[in-house]
């Protein structure tokens, strides 16, 4: 499992969950993939996260470090 975040949000509009990853927002489109329910929708980000990883470094390109919560 990647050490990625995933923003999962509920749209009204679309009737999925929504999903963003915050370390990809300068690179990719955002939200980046969905889901019916919350865990498909965690699936589908953790899908999409190795998806960039892969496809960026096999091009040779800078990959994004995974951002860290520290609590003081």
């Amino acid at each position: 499992m990647s050490r990625y975040s995933m923003i999962i949000q509920w749209s009204i509009e679309d009737q999925l969950f929504l999903v963003t990853i915050p370390e990809f927002a300068d690179r990719v489109v955002m939200p980046c993939t969905h889901g019916i329910s919350r865990e498909e929708a965690i699936r589908h980000g953790e899908e999409v996260i190795e998806m960039y990883l892969e496809a960026w470094q096999a091009e040779g390109e800078c990959i994004p470090q995974p951002s860290t919560l520290q609590i003081a």
